[in-house]
């Protein structure tokens, strides 16, 4: 067929033939509800994009590595580091876990240091060992202790004679991001002198071009629970607010951009925390633009993180699945650098085999899947560019309304941010308890068996720093979803006695399976033990069965016509032993239905969360 008649035969069809089609389908529905997805931070997502779409977005002709970067700042390939963290307890067995990761495919490490205040140079000549920073990145999560290591770290390349030009490194020196999770500066009220600190580490710097002494900590937001536009927002707002008071102190701006590096959490979002990364990008770029009139200097360096706000103790290599997706979200939105957390670190120390398996993932994004290839593989999708240019719409609506109250330090201090985070959280813990965002193995469909009671540590609720009396400003919390899903069915776990749920079904055969297989869903969130049946010939028969099996909680699992005839004698026959439940809300008959006695209902439109709760409260667990 010629390529004439193949197009004749397919004729294109315009948005308005579409839209007409769709409307017709819909038989008076409203299109806006039925079609239109709005996600939590205020994105409208269509059901479906063209090539018109686009015509709004300025940036589409821009090639990557060029202004305003939203495609990378790359030019060859999407190339990424893989970064492996390490909690430094004693520096030579941190020195061997990370020549060992070095060679089983990380080309970067970071070291936890924070807490090491009494560090000296040959602590770190020893965490250093046979590592090449010329070839190996060294992250160093520092804190206030910055600024010594950083010294320590050049007197250690310079003993070794690594050249400065090659020397690749980064400082986690974050005064903003500091006082926002613990309620001051490095230095108590004193940014001044956190800001001469960080003049100081430029001046030590000046040869290291590689070396990046500011991180920008958006992950702290997106571990504190907000939605990625707040995340952004939140963070580009700091940066600004860094910017500013580095000016201040006699900082050369220009000098310090290319010396900063943006932490970001990866949520499970998939194309939204793609569309994140490229937004990013682009607000940074003009950001920069702004402050020093200079387009080519505002390339952003992003470290990826998988959050722990999705992440859970139950089920926990479901975690590992999640780490997976946003990985890959990260890679194809280019990121610079991803770490990987390992699956297990809700409830214990990560292993060698959590951390394989960890660093393994990034290795197979690169040498099996070579995601490190194309550069910006989503360019020119209809649908993440318009999530991107949307995202860059909202997150600058937010940045502006914080630089309306003073900008980022004074929004801190007026509970702004705070606020924000704390609405957030409230529609997340209603989204969660209603599954309207599901945890996999924690609020749906959960392994009936687990038990983690006898293997948790206090790593499930430590997510917060101590809290400070006295602070500046009011600390953000880090939070994670499934917290108290995990703290009903830990207490179910430390009582002692499982609560045994009963599945009565009875009647019509679709809807007694369907509400049966619903029912055993719903209370094995919990951890209660859920006995399900085939199918009982009569009422009596179920109510025999119930008693014989001692059940806590029997659930009627029949269809709505059928509740009103058999609802009350299984009610009245089991009051006195057990609580009675029907699956399901049959609205033509609930007035009927509560006279008689019922009152406990399950359904789609419960709050999983809340109603569990209450039978533990009605079983006696505390």
């Amino acid at each position: 067929m010629s390529e004439k008649k193949l197009f004749k035969e397919f004729p294109p069809v315009s948005t308005e033939q579409w839209e007409e089609k769709i409307i017709k389908d819909l038989k008076g529905a409203d299109y806006e509800k039925k079609l239109i997805t709005k996600t939590p931070d205020g994105i409208k997502i269509k059901p479906y994009y063209r090539e018109e779409d686009l015509a709004k977005t300025e940036y589409l002709q821009s090639l990557p590595g060029n202004f305003p970067f939203v495609r990378s700042s790359k030019t060859e390939n999407n190339n990424f580091d893989i970064r492996q963290n390490i909690f430094v307890e004693n520096f030579a067995p941190a020195n061997k876990k990370a020549v060992d990761a070095i060679k089983k495919g990380a080309n970067s490490i970071g070291f936890f240091l924070c807490h090491q205040e009494n560090i000296n140079q040959n602590d770190l000549n020893t965490l250093l060992k046979d590592i090449n920073p010329e070839k190996t990145t060294i992250n160093f999560i520092s804190g206030k202790l910055s600024e010594k290591i950083l010294k320590f770290f050049i007197h250690y390349s310079e003993e070794n004679k690594y050249k400065p030009e090659k020397i690749k490194a980064t400082f986690d020196f974050d005064p903003f991001g500091y006082i926002t999770i613990t309620g001051d500066f490095y230095n108590k009220k004193n940014h001044e002198k956190d800001f001469g600190t960080l003049k100081n580490m430029q001046n030590f710097t000046v040869n290291y071009p590689s070396v990046k002494i500011l991180t920008v900590n958006g992950i702290y937001f997106a571990n504190a629970g907000v939605y990625p536009v707040q995340e952004l927002a939140f963070a580009l707002s700091s940066a600004a607010e860094t910017l500013a008071k580095a000016e201040e102190t006699g900082i050369n701006i220009e000098k310090l951009i290319p010396k900063m590096m943006f932490n970001f959490g990866i949520g499970s979002n998939y194309f939204i925390e793609t569309a994140k990364l490229r937004a990013a990008r682009f607000l940074w770029a003009k950001i920069s633009e702004i402050w020093t009139g200079k387009k080519e200097i505002g390339k952003m360096f992003i470290n990826s993180i998988t959050s722990d706000i999705n992440k859970t103790a139950y089920d926990p290599y479901v975690n590992q699945l999640r780490n997976t997706t946003e990985a890959m979200s990260a890679v194809i939105g280019g990121t610079d650098c991803l770490t990987i957390n390992t699956f297990d670190r809700t409830y214990k120390k990560p292993d060698e085999f959590s951390e394989r398996i960890a660093r393994n993932v990034g290795i197979i994004l690169k040498e099996e899947a070579y995601l490190n290839r194309p550069i910006d593989p989503a360019a020119g999708s209809y649908y993440i560019e318009n999530l991107t240019d949307d995202i860059i719409e909202k997150t600058w609506e937010l940045f502006l309304e914080i630089e309306n109250k003073g900008g980022y330090y004074s929004a801190l201090k007026q509970n702004f941010i705070q606020n924000k985070i704390k609405e957030a959280v409230t529609v997340r813990n209603n989204n969660t308890a209603n599954r309207k965002e599901i945890l996999l193995g924690t609020n749906q469909y959960p392994n009936f068996n687990e038990k983690i009671k006898d293997e948790i540590d206090n790593a499930v609720y430590s997510w917060s720093l101590p809290e400070n009396k006295n602070t500046e400003t009011k600390p953000i919390k880090f939070y994670r979803a499934a917290e108290e899903f995990e703290k009903l069915r830990l207490s179910v776990e430390k009582a002692g006695k499982q609560p045994v749920v009963f599945l009565l079904t009875y009647g019509n055969l679709a809807m007694r399976k369907a509400r049966a297989s619903f029912a055993l869903n719903f209370f094995a969130c919990a951890g209660y033990k859920v006995i399900d049946n085939l199918g009982f010939k009569t009422p009596e028969e179920g109510i025999d069965a119930a008693l014989k099996e001692k059940a806590d909680i029997v659930v009627i699992c029949s269809s709505d016509d059928e509740y009103p005839e058999i609802a009350p004698e299984i009610f009245n026959n089991l009051k006195e032993k057990a609580i009675t439940v029907i699956a399901g809300y049959p609205k033509n008959h609930i007035e009927k239905l509560k006279i008689a006695g019922i009152e406990h209902f399950i359904h789609v439109k419960s709050d999983v969360l809340k109603t569990l709760q209450n039978f533990n409260k009605l079983l006696g667990i505390k």
